[in-house]
């Protein structure tokens, strides 16, 4: 638990990096008797942090001789959530989109319920109409599928309600999870024009509010959320987190207003924040080759462009009519409201894209008499991932490369990269995100390669425990916990732990 005091003239505020914010909506917790749940029970776990504090967990992820059960499923990128011995996920049999729940201990499946398909949407082939991770708690499991949107179901199977959402136009197709909090089902919704951050009643599926995002063109980011305790009136505020182009944003909880955003973010987001303790919020983006610091396209203005190259006089842009350039394949996603053609906003939104930077950012905020600010402690500009997500262990910052192997640890506090090491057992392309237990750490390859690693310190070498071929492809993240971890491939979901 990471606690941070701020004396002003008159309270006392205090934030809390809770690992399961559903469970603090209720002012009377805290601060005296609180405590939290290690149910992993959304996407990347307690408040998307990749982390459980029990220790124990297996050394190895080898099927001839860990693996308690294995059940065959259909397809699906979604990653497995657990409650109360059950194993929640989706996926697509046949043309149908499917939410299966599971016996946690046998690996049975307990129920399966189908959801509407109205639609079937393109998209990118790294993607699955199954993605989006379900949240779960005692008020039920809650999935989204882009090409329908939100269902409810409660913890015995019974469908209580749905919440169409869409069509939603993203190049690569839908991406983000949902996730719960102070009572409601909160998602994200970021695409090429319109996106927003809505929030649904978990009882019912009526909308509470929605927060618009203008700002925000492609990004597939799953929030976090954090607690604030005032002793001036013992109420609990809370704020939602959320990555996008360009900055990140933070929303008032129960109503959406927006309280702070942190800029210098690439215009293309996919992972989800961290806290890192004192007060640190670490999120790293990748946008493209040309956001690298040093390989920047510059763009003439519009008025320009559109002087020396519009050949139809139309006064926009077709995509025969852009200059040859290294950003001239980017056309068909600065083509916000896709017409083929781009006007003086596009061109706009191309030269911000442009000039963003990829990086790993580490925000901080403080709190005055004069209000709060949050500010940007440091930042690490070498290549960075585009997909994995990061983890702290508590002491360092664990961040895995897309590709080839390479696993860096930094220090929170500073962004030093304490260590680099190429696995050279698990090179291969890498998906899901690293995850952590109090005592190891755990990476699993799009082709099935399962790395177990020690926690780093500063006498020790990155040596894997095990690497094991699971023989499957992988695109979920792992689920832990106490003595278990859970993995989804493409045909079955597993679970790991000692026998007998």
């Amino acid at each position: 638990m990471a606690v941070t005091f701020s004396c002003l003239a008159c309270f006392v505020l205090i934030t809390y990096a809770t690992q399961d914010p559903e469970t603090f909506v209720d002012a009377k917790a805290l601060p005296g008797g609180w405590t939290h749940g290690p149910e992993w029970s959304r996407f990347r776990g307690p408040n998307g942090s990749g982390r459980i504090t029990e220790p124990g967990l297996p050394a190895r992820l080898d099927p001839a001789q860990d693996l308690l059960w294995r059940t065959p499923l259909p397809p699906g990128h979604s990653s497995p959530v657990l409650w109360r011995g059950r194993v929640y996920l989706t996926a697509l049999d046949g043309e149908a989109l499917c939410t299966y729940c599971i016996d946690a201990d046998d690996g049975a499946v307990l129920w399966r319920r189908v959801a509407p398909r109205p639609r079937i949407d393109a998209v990118d082939g790294r993607n699955h109409p199954a993605s989006p991770t379900p949240a779960v708690s005692d008020l039920g499991v809650f999935v989204f599928f882009p090409e329908y949107g939100v269902l409810g179901y409660d913890l015995t199977a019974e469908e209580r309600w749905r919440a169409p959402l869409g069509p939603f136009v993203n190049d690569y197709g839908m991406g983000a999870s949902p996730i719960l909090a102070g009572g409601m089902v909160l998602l994200a919704c970021d695409q090429a024009l319109g996106s927003y951050l809505v929030a649904l009643d978990a009882h019912n599926g009526s909308e509470r509010w929605r927060a618009a995002r203008p700002e925000a063109r492609s990004g597939h980011c799953t929030p976090i959320v954090r607690y604030t305790f005032s002793t001036r009136d013992d109420s609990v505020s809370g704020e939602v987190i959320l990555p996008g182009s360009f900055q990140m944003t933070a929303y008032d909880l129960f109503s959406g207003a927006r309280r702070w955003a942190a800029p210098g973010l690439s215009f293309e987001m996919k992972s989800v924040p961290i806290e890192a303790g004192q007060g640190l919020i670490l999120i790293n983006g990748y946008g493209s080759p040309l956001n690298q610091p040093g390989s920047h396209v510059t763009l003439p203005p519009f008025a320009e462009v559109v002087a020396a190259n519009d050949a139809d006089g139309d006064g926009a842009l077709s995509a025969a009519e852009v200059p040859a350039n290294k950003a001239s394949a980017w056309f068909p996603s600065i083509d916000l409201d896709r017409n083929s053609k781009l006007d003086a906003s596009e061109w706009d939104y191309f030269q911000l894209a442009l000039g963003s930077q990829n990086g790993l950012l580490a925000f901080r905020q403080r709190w005055t008499e004069a209000g709060s600010t949050t500010e940007l402690v440091w930042s690490y500009r070498r290549t960075v991932p585009q997909l994995p997500s990061l983890v702290c262990d508590g002491e360092v910052v664990y961040m895995l490369q897309d590709s080839g192997g390479l696993l860096v640890v930094l220090d929170p506090s500073t962004g030093e990269a304490l260590k680099t090491v190429r696995i050279a057992a698990a090179i291969d392309t890498y998906y899901a995100s690293p995850v952590v237990s109090a005592d190891r750490l755990y990476l699993v390859s799009e082709h099935g390669l399962a790395c177990v690693l020690p926690l780093y310190a500063d006498d020790k070498e990155l040596s894997p425990l095990s690497v094991t071929d699971l023989g499957e492809n992988v695109y979920a993240t792992p689920a832990l916990a106490p003595g278990r971890v859970y993995v989804r491939t493409t045909a079955a979901l597993y679970c790991f732990g000692a026998r007998g």
